[in-house]
């Protein structure tokens, strides 16, 4: 990856994620992620039951798209994701996951008992990408 692309991905926490559709249309999804560039990995929370999970299952190819607030950079990286196991118990692997994706986006939660049962509830998993090729434009 050219360092300046990679640089977008950790400076931004908003893209567009791209899936595809039954008919082969592509599904946007608005999601806050989090870059690991020594990995070259980004995950994202999700939940399961939507749109973006249910293509990843039927298609696991993936596109994620971040732009600066000025339009005049961007970048795309497209990999194939792969998805997590739903959160079953408040203290299982996705949650702990699902933990270290948050506090490294948003810092410590108010109330981490809360955070997990809730996960839980809304049947939380975490959606993982290595990047397999990135481009983009930097004016």
């Amino acid at each position: 990856m050219t360092e300046q692309l990679a640089q977008l991905f950790r400076d931004l926490r908003n893209g567009a994620l791209a899936t595809l559709k039954r008919d082969g249309r592509p599904q946007l999804s608005n999601v806050t992620y989090l870059f690991d560039p020594a990995a070259d990995t980004f995950r994202v929370s999700t939940r399961d039951g939507l749109a973006k999970v249910a293509n990843i299952r039927r298609d696991p190819r993936v596109s994620l798209y971040v732009t600066t607030a000025s339009g005049r950079a961007y970048a795309v990286a497209e990999g194939r994701a792969e998805l997590s196991a739903v959160a079953a118990d408040a203290h299982d692997a996705v949650v702990e996951e699902l933990i270290e994706v948050y506090r490294a986006i948003a810092g410590e939660h108010p109330d981490w008992d809360e955070y997990r049962a809730a996960m839980v509830t809304d049947k939380r998993l975490v959606l993982r990408v290595r990047v397999e090729r990135l481009y983009g434009l930097i004016l």
